[in-house]
């Protein structure tokens, strides 16, 4: 082979719906006395697996079931570590430490040093005006001014922008300078040859990445979300390395488009992340994953643009990149180094290149592979359905050995003028490096690009465009119809829209399978319902060898289903798609890796808008890249100055309060949280209406529930006394009379355990439930939750669906009692529906027909729920309100795929 090319849980009381042993305690608080109901307690930090790489191995591990309608935190750490790489701690010289030393004292300046800002108020201001609000200079400098125009008033903190940046810039922690180098074709060139890139010189711009990793391993932001030791490595054949932690170098690169028309909009940005940091620290965007380069995209004229001199010298171009820029962490990746981490202890640290995250075209780039072969593995890119053998980088110089080139593109799909930037580098093979890709591979690839595309298709051959129309509008109007739901994005006008982004994907995947339904066979509902389980099942946080075993069984439900596609016409060339066949390896490579969901390129795309988009549009647009530089290193600067003065104690870290914008009336409908104090709650918001009746039996009229009063007695009656008796049964005069009042509150706030979606970095997720008379001066909102109904059943089989009327806090006897005013749901059957996979539950009426109501404890909701209208076989009218869903339709799925959370509940 050719040497490489040169370059210059919560624990909550039952409802009264079933059961009834509430009691008050001596504190005042509700609780269930049935003694195998814990009260709440703070929760072990959420623990995702860290992922290794080829010679730092790890699998995620479920910790004990902590409730089981709440999926419980991970074990703190993997059952197993390595006996050798077990990350000892150590001191400055690399002499470890006996068993339980603390780490050395820190080296902090005095506690009211906040250099080179003046005071805290200062650095706030500062925090403000660049990173939060990204105020242009000509308004700061407007601020200033105005500040200091005003009479008495003391000096402005900074005097302009200049000032303000000057600031910044004086900052030393954090910051990793920016370097460049040049790399031109230095390949033969015949006299007279004027092809204009052969002339051209690319500018790579990058930070060392050996300085980045190490004030990443340093953050104390993370001392808590790291682990030190690999179950396995092979490195520890060199004794040297006992002792040692083994630190995969996680890469990730991807071409961004910042605008259109406006002359150069295309950069290609490359990041990095450690893979000691757990997938919800990585995901939560805490300065896991670091901007480190800005590749250089090489373009020519239409005469040059697909010669394959060109795209030859574009992928060197590529790869001769990566291996120059990740040239400084060559020398710790055989000699440890010692490296101080987050937790304040000095260790060893000896790095490997781990996985890497890219999309299929990036992977193909990556591997050197053809476009339609897999980068994984060499099955036929004719038959990807079809046995293959795994690729190897020393397969690969056996094949180069063997065979000549056209053998090697046409039965290998490899590329041989490129050598794959691995080389050179210990232990890393780039075939076995690159990660599951769920955004690109199976939301976008597998779902929105095949499955979708292939229903219309389907609906054209059976119906003809014109019936494929109809149906289709239909199937948009069922979308359109889905009851709202907190964080769910609706689709006014169906999936009627052109520009996709991976956002649009997922949400359509929520609410797509009620929607299909009697308009596609009951084996192509099965193909998606399997589908979804799969894409559901290796998105979660926590995979242990039961959640594999549940995600081979729907790929195998999946492969078996689908060839109704083939059977309809739809598929005419088979299965041979290369983003459907990677699921294929999501297995072997969530035993790899871990979690896929820390390894997706969501992550680095969500990481374009603050590394790339957003420092663009701040830029003046001419020679931008320089401008985006600084930017970035501002940022840098901003949050690592942050993270230290939190550390120091000189400003409060996270309270786990929401934010100052939580606005009970208004439109938040929740999101990541940073609380780390309980498993899960629900409280009420802070604010009551106002002008609402105070006395039960006028509430009663307002909410059309007259027996409220009673209601309010036997609730009253139960948070007192120990009893199985159904609420409905005690009798009322055995109860006290109410003379309190009652308050109207427009919502409730969640929180709970959730870290397979976008919660915060303890794991922990909020979101709004909303029960008003109006919303948003339109017609009612009433959402539906969750209500506990028997812990010793997994699943739906222990809850209760119920449809809030109104929260209520009654006051009597001197307690405060948080409330629920409900109506109920039962199931239809004692199991999901076959075709479609979810539960399917019908409004409870009684003998007037009327929808039973009942009131209950707060306590007693475990989170909001989502039901979807089962449509039947009548098309959605053509105006019809989705607000009126809940009331007209006549039963529901328990739609699990509304979010992670919800799948795992109802799974």
């Amino acid at each position: 082979m050719p040497p490489p090319p040169q370059f210059t849980a919560r624990s909550i009381p039952c409802p009264f719906k079933g059961c009834n042993r509430l009691f008050k305690n001596e504190s005042g608080l509700t609780q269930h006395k049935n003694s195998s109901h814990r009260p709440f307690a703070p929760p072990p930090v959420a623990r995702a697996t860290s992922p290794g790489s080829e010679s730092g191995r790890s699998m995620q591990g479920g910790g004990d079931v902590e409730h089981p309608h709440s999926p419980p935190p991970p074990s703190v750490r993997p059952t197993e570590y390595h006996p050798q790489l077990n990350g000892r701690p150590c001191d400055k010289t690399g002499k470890f430490l006996p068993k339980g030393a603390p780490p050395p004292p820190p080296d902090h300046p005095a506690p009211d040093d906040f250099a080179p800002y003046a005071d805290r108020s200062d650095f706030d201001l500062a925090d403000l005006l660049y990173r939060r609000v990204q105020m242009s200079a000509a308004h700061i400098d407007e601020l200033m001014e105005n500040w200091a125009s005003r009479p008495n008033a003391a000096n402005p903190p900074f005097a302009n922008h200049a000032d303000l940046y000057a600031t910044i810039d004086a900052t030393e922690i954090g910051h990793v300078p920016w370097e460049s180098f040049n790399v031109s074709y230095n390949g033969e060139r015949t006299p007279g040859d004027e092809t204009p890139w052969k002339s051209e010189e690319f500018t790579i711009h990058f930070r060392d990445p050996r300085k980045i990793l190490q004030l990443q391993l340093a953050n104390p932001d993370f001392k808590f979300e790291m682990d030190f030791a690999p179950k396995r490595d092979i490195i520890v054949q060199d004794p040297a390395t006992h002792g040692s932690t083994f630190v995969p170098v996680i890469l990730g690169s991807d071409k961004t488009t910042v605008s259109v028309g406006t002359g150069q909009n295309e950069y290609y940005p490359l990041y990095m992340s450690n893979g000691l940091v757990y997938n919800n620290v990585r995901r939560a965007h805490r300065n896991a994953v670091t901007l480190i380069g800005f590749l250089a995209i090489p373009k020519t004229d239409r005469e040059n643009q697909d010669s394959t001199e060109f795209r030859t010298f574009r992928r060197n171009l590529f790869h001769g990149s990566l291996r120059h820029i990740l040239q400084s962490l060559l020398p710790g990746m055989t000699t440890p180094e010692v490296v101080k981490f987050a937790d304040g202890h000095y260790r060893k640290a000896i790095y490997g290149l781990g996985p890497y995250i890219a999309d299929y075209p990036e992977q193909v780039l990556l591997a050197c592979i053809v476009q339609g072969w897999c980068a994984r593995c060499d099955a036929s890119n004719k038959n990807l359905d079809g046995e293959g053998g795994r690729r190897s980088q020393e397969l690969n110089d056996a094949l180069f050995d063997a065979l000549d080139h056209k053998a090697l593109w046409d039965q290998y799909g490899i590329i041989p003028d490129v050598i794959p930037f691995t080389y050179g580098f210990p232990r890393a093979d780039i075939h076995s490096l690159l990660s599951p890709d769920l955004l690109h591979q199976i939301i976008k690839g597998t779902f929105k690009d095949h499955l979708v595309t292939w229903v219309g298709e389907y609906l054209e051959i059976i119906h003809g465009k014109k019936g494929a129309a109809r149906i289709m509008a239909d199937i948009d109007r069922r979308i359109a119809a889905v009851p709202p739901f907190p964080g769910l994005r609706r689709f006014p006008q169906g999936r009627g829209f052109k520009q996709w982004t991976g956002d649009d994907s997922k949400a359509l995947m929520k609410v797509y399978l009620p929607a299909i339904e009697g308009y596609v066979p009951p084996q192509m509902v099965r193909t998606f319902s399997a589908f979804l389980e799969f894409c559901y099942l290796v998105r979660r946080n926590i995979l242990n060898e039961e959640s594999l075993q549940e995600v081979d069984a729907a790929l195998a439900r999946f492969h078996r289903e689908r060839v109704i596609f083939e059977q309809e016409g739809v598929v005419l060339s088979g299965f041979s798609l290369p983003r459907q066949h990677s699921m294929v390896h999501y297995r072997y490579l969530t035993q790899q890796f871990g979690a896929p969901n820390g390894l997706c390129s969501s992550i680095t795309e969500s990481k374009h808008i603050k590394a790339v988009k957003e420092p663009w549009r701040r830029s003046s647009k001419f020679n931008a890249l320089g401008q985006m530089l600084t930017v970035n290193d501002r940022i840098d600067k901003l949050a690592a100055s942050r993270v230290d003065f939190v550390e120091r104690g000189m400003i409060p870290g996270p309270t786990g309060r929401p934010p100052p914008s939580d606005q009970e009336q208004g439109d938040d409908d929740g999101g990541p949280s940073e609380r780390r104090d309980i498993l899960g709650e629900v409280v009420l918001a802070r604010r009551h209406i106002p002008n609402y009746p105070r006395r039960p039996a006028e509430l009663g009229k307002l909410l059309d529930a007259p027996d409220l009063p009673n209601m309010v007695r036997r609730f009253l009656y139960c948070q007192n006394h120990d009893t199985d008796i159904p609420a409905n049964d005690i009798p009322i005069d055995d109860c006290p009379h109410f003379v309190g009042k009652i308050k109207v509150f427009p919502s409730a706030l969640a929180t709970f355990y959730a870290p397979s979606d976008q919660s915060g970095i303890g794991g922990m997720y909020r979101e709004r439930i909303r029960a008003v008379r109006s919303w948003r001066g339109g017609p009612p909102r009433r959402d539906c939750v969750f209500v506990e109904h028997d812990t010793t059943q997994a699943g739906f089989r222990g809850l209760h669906a119920a449809r809030v009327i109104a929260f209520l806090s009654v006051a009597a006897g001197g307690s405060t009692y948080p409330c629920a005013l409900v109506t109920w749901f039962s199931p239809i059957g004692d199991a999901p529906c076959p075709d479609v996979g979810m539960w399917m539950v019908e409004p409870d009426l009684d003998r007037e027909g009327k929808r039973e109501t009942s009131l209950i404890h707060l306590d007693a909701i475990l989170r909001a729920a989502h039901l979807v209208p089962i449509y039947g076989d009548h098309p959605v009218p053509r105006h019809f309100k989705h607000t009126r869903s809940l009331d007209l339709f006549a039963a529901f799925y328990i739609n699990k795929y509304a979010d992670h959370h919800s799948h795992e509940i109802a799974f």
